[in-house]
């Protein structure tokens, strides 16, 4: 990862949680780096808080995304985030599949094994958080009470739920630590 990026306790960790995910994106990445078998996908819908009194990260992916295969084959998933100069790549990843190609090597982003799980972290991230999948559900549209969320589903293709244990923090400390 990059210069200044140190270890940080999950108790010192803070960030402008909803500008972070809904205006920088994070990289979700699920798999295993040793076996060479992962895939990324950019995220804007998700949180981070306390679950059972655990740290937690929660992330939401249709099934018709090709990183649904890997959250729900492998234990492990990261969540990263990255400068601003990065955000062409995140755009690629975002909006395109790997079952179509190696979009990872056409984003530049290099991933890099991870401190303790097996799905990768990047070496240009200023974050990676690296979790462990506690719970999972799927999105029912009878529970929706908000007249608008339906409209994000227009094809039917509901997000399933993760809620992952925070396990490790790796960061730019002047950026993510209190």
């Amino acid at each position: 990862m990059q210069n200044h990026v140190d270890h940080i306790a999950i108790h010192d960790f803070s960030l402008k949680t909803f500008d972070s995910w809904y205006s920088n994106w994070f990289l979700l990445t699920s798999g295993d780096y040793e076996q060479g078998s992962y895939n990324a996908m950019t995220v804007a819908w998700g949180g981070f808080g306390n679950m059972w009194s655990m740290p937690m990260a929660l992330v939401v992916v249709r099934p018709s995304r090709y990183t649904f295969e890997f959250i729900n084959q492998y234990h492990t998933f990261t969540l990263c985030a990255f400068p601003d100069k990065y955000k062409p790549a995140l755009n690629i990843l975002g909006t395109k599949s790997g079952r179509d190609g190696d979009k990872i090597s056409e984003s530049g982003l290099n991933p890099i094994a991870a401190n303790i799980v097996d799905a990768p972290v990047y070496e240009q991230a200023e974050l990676a958080v690296e979790c462990k999948k506690m719970y999972w559900d799927d999105f029912n549209p009878a529970h929706f009470i908000h007249p608008d969320i339906e409209k994000r589903y227009l094809n039917g293709d509901y997000h399933r739920m993760l809620i992952g244990e925070i396990l490790f923090i790796t960061g730019d400390k002047s950026k993510y630590s209190s």
